[in-house]
């Protein structure tokens, strides 16, 4: 009787499909497309459906992005005659040491060939996610955008059965609304996690089936990124700049980006990883003080920004993978932390990994299975190309985290040429110590750091940066980023860590200030650009992000 009167009790409605993926992002529309493609080879029916919280496909898409299209090219050959937004070859690629006021170029012929960005494209990796939205449409995928992954669904035994969606129209209270409408259940025969980096549904099922028993602690950096329209004179269409050193201290991972778009437009970013010690580094400010640097003021000068975003990068590279498979589903992509770390580039691994989870699905389908542990999969990526690209680039992160970011930088660069040179030599493994959370130390043995105010032409704040972002949560809603103990914000961060949730949030998402003449610690859970950070860098471990209602969250034009 119950669930009679109380709509939020209900049943949920079901519908059941060959394969649902969570995650309209590259490795998902990868996996999709891959799926179809097999299908219609084999002259055999298939219901596959993608499930992305986004507003649209592409709107949660934050990337540099250089990208390398060699996975691509195996998954759709004609993607030039298809018009796939790949517009801008790299023409030019430089490196740089930045000091406080110089640089110095790292000649090409020293960078280990990994680290070359000849053949490669300078794209919008929201676009080109757009474009395989399309594709996978017309392939006959069911593409349904607004629909959040909230919740894994198992059968009796325990494997995973499909997952459902998020409520639409709870209130803040936790009350349905008159607009409420219940998730629906989507059952497959297999489940496809790609969520991304941090994925809130790929966090629970690692846990739950112990899939990181065997891995490295994950690593992660944070990715603040600006896309700008320049003065045409300062344009120089197809090259591709990084740096590393100033602004951050020598014992920060950090690196940065400027990608020379079309239409007069860079892309610009600057990457912290999320093991620094000092609570007191902000990596939204750091960047900000990165642009203020001549060799990077030059080029903005005049020019106007016209789309700001945040994310949340793996760093941890094959030591972190956990196991990818699990009864009933695998993880794809950056969902497990595919990306190589040197080249900034993730997006040929994760299409990588659609294509292979795509082949062992279907060949299981295909022999009448369902629910089982798909180790085909894992077969593929760790023996396939993805594990041979992540395999000569694992020791450079627990390099970096050892000796700082120049001398790290160094050894890591040694490292990747001795395994070009010398293959043998590919014995033996670094290992990542500790967590990004663990990492602090407390806020009175460390600096605090004083950032510049913005000036509003070059630098700026982040709230007015967040406004950028086309960032929109319905307010009326549960707050998606929950506190396991709302205590511990203000006795325990607030006293040892300066509560470094107000300078790590690139989204001006949490603020200590005064209520009832006491410290209060307040969640602007509308601001949240979805980057995932809080998850990873609490010290305490207290916030778990999870999705808001579908729709929700920012919608990167052209990022």
């Amino acid at each position: 009787m119950a669930e009679e009167n109380d709509p939020m009790k209900a049943k949920r409605d079901s519908m059941d499909v060959d394969v649902v993926i969570v995650g309209g992002g590259p490795a998902g529309l990868s996996a999709a497309i891959k799926l179809m493609q097999l299908a219609e080879k084999n002259e055999q029916e298939l219901s596959v459906v993608v499930l992305e919280k986004g507003a649209e496909i592409g709107g949660h898409i934050l990337s540099g992005a250089v990208i390398d299209p060699i996975s691509l090219t195996a998954l759709i050959p004609d993607w030039k005659e298809k018009g796939a937004p790949l517009n801008v070859p790299v023409k030019k690629d430089k490196m740089y040491i930045f000091g406080p006021s110089g640089q110095l170029k790292i000649p090409n012929f020293l960078l280990p060939p990994l680290m070359h960005n000849h053949g490669n494209y300078i794209v919008s990796l929201g676009n080109l996610t757009r474009w395989l939205g399309e594709q996978a449409e017309a392939l006959g995928v069911e593409i349904y955008p607004g629909f959040a992954g909230a919740e894994i669904i198992y059968d009796e035994a325990g494997n995973v059965k499909g997952v459902a969606t998020g409520d639409m129209g709870v209130g803040a209270d936790g009350k349905a609304k008159p607009s409420y409408e219940r998730g629906m259940e989507i059952h497959a025969k297999y489940t496809m996690i790609g969520e991304g980096v941090r994925g809130s549904l790929a966090k629970v099922i690692i846990e739950k089936f112990n899939l990181d028993a065997q891995c490295d602690v994950p690593k992660f950096g944070l990715g603040v990124k600006e896309l700008w329209e320049i003065d045409p004179k300062k344009h120089d269409e197809g090259l591709v700049m990084h740096s590393l050193g100033w602004p951050s201290p020598a014992n920060v991972g950090s690196g940065a980006f400027l990608y020379h778009l079309d239409n007069n437009q860079v892309s610009i970013g600057y990457i912290t990883d999320l093991d620094y010690a000092n609570p007191y580094i902000s990596p939204f400010n750091e960047f900000q003080k990165y642009k203020t640097h001549p060799a990077i003021s030059e080029i903005l000068t005049g020019g106007k920004r016209i789309a700001y975003g945040a994310r949340a990068i793996t760093k941890g590279g094959m030591q972190s993978l956990p196991k990818l498979t699990f009864n009933g589903g695998i993880l794809l992509g950056c969902a497990a932390g595919m990306v190589n770390l040197p080249r900034i580039k993730g997006t040929h691994n994760a299409i990588w990994s659609g294509i292979h989870g795509a082949e062992a699905a279907f060949e299981a389908i295909k022999n009448g299975r369902s629910l089982d542990e798909l180790t085909a999969y894992g077969d593929k990526v760790l023996n396939g190309p993805i594990g041979k690209d992540l395999a000569k680039i694992r020791n450079v992160k627990p390099l970096i985290s050892r000796f700082g970011n120049y001398l790290g930088m160094v050894f890591g660069g040694v490292e990747m040429w001795l395994k070009t040179l010398l293959p043998f030599l590919n014995f033996y493994t670094l290992h990542h110590k500790k967590s990004d959370a663990a990492a602090l130390l407390p806020a009175d043995q460390c600096k605090m750091i004083n950032y510049p105010k913005p000036d509003g032409k070059i630098t700026f704040d982040r709230l007015s940066s967040v406004f950028l972002s086309a960032t929109n949560h319905e307010e009326d809603q549960p707050c998606h980023l929950q506190l396991k103990d709302a205590s511990i914000p203000i006795n325990e961060n607030l006293k040892k860590f300066a509560e470094p949730a107000q300078r790590y949030c690139p989204a001006g998402v949490y603020e200590v200030i005064e209520k009832d003449g006491k410290p209060y610690f307040q969640i602007n859970g509308q601001n949240c650009v979805h980057c995932k950070t809080c998850d990873i860098k609490d010290p305490a471990q207290n916030i778990t992000w999870t999705v808001p209602e579908g729709g929700g969250g920012p919608n990167y034009p052209n990022m």
